[in-house]
């Protein structure tokens, strides 16, 4: 009987949703997930990279129980893609997981990423339809806070707010009415997973605050701890 050889990989993870479906989809295939990859961008306005609340996620690496490696980004334009490169290349390591949904922008650079470094990319949710995800996550138990809003039709109410069936219906009426992705993968909202069942322990939100500009804001957490489950 021959054994079935397991893939070892790093997780691009910002502690949001999508990248936390990711997580927990290659770990209940078996993957070895060696490490948690971060970019912290210097910038609100990355274009590739999580902003809200990332300093949060060595709080989540311990919640998984999972290695962090990070590295900060400029945030510049295809600039930090390199440094994301440059991140991942010192890693022992097969293959790149990442929670890209729908973002050709994402997908395309992260594959070029993986081609140059001769590893191999792994995309769980990619081109899965948007609403399956959601109720994904319902299903799943995830309780996921809303961390960031920057599209039309949200308002300073969203902030903080829990993914909930209540909310995935909003999110629904939202996408009908003014075409905002029900995964908020054009960058319309961001979000932050504070516990899903393969958590060891979840995190606790102690203290945060709203951040309110014209027609967006964040949900900022200035303080969290991780608790016991």
């Amino acid at each position: 009987m021959t054994s079935v050889r397991v893939m070892r990989v790093a997780v691009l993870a910002t502690g949001g949703k999508d990248s936390v479906l990711a997580l927990h989809r290659v770990l209940n295939e078996g993957y070895e997930v060696g490490y948690l990859v971060s970019m912290i961008p210097l910038r609100e306005d990355s274009w590739m990279f999580h902003y809200p609340n990332i300093h949060l996620v060595d709080l989540f690496a311990d919640a998984v129980e999972i290695p962090l490696v990070k590295a900060e980004t400029s945030g510049i334009k295809e600039k930090e893609v390199e440094d994301l490169k440059h991140l991942i290349e010192k890693l022992d390591v097969e293959g790149i997981v990442s929670g890209a949904v729908s973002s050709n922008y994402q997908k395309v650079r992260i594959d070029k990423v993986c081609r140059q470094l001769r590893l191999k990319s792994v995309m769980p949710l990619w081109h899965e339809k948007e609403l399956d995800i959601l109720n994904e996550i319902l299903d799943l138990k995830f309780e996921v806070v809303i961390t960031g809003v920057y599209a039309y039709g949200f308002d300073k109410e969203w902030l903080g707010r829990k993914i909930d069936e209540n909310t995935v219906e909003d999110l629904v009426e939202l996408n009908r009415k003014y075409g905002v992705s029900l995964v908020g993968e054009g960058g319309e909202y961001e979000t932050l997973v504070l516990d899903a069942p393969f958590f060891g322990k979840r995190i606790k939100i102690v203290k945060a605050e709203e951040v309110w500009e014209d027609q967006g804001g964040y949900f900022l957490v200035t303080e969290a701890k991780l608790v016991i489950k």
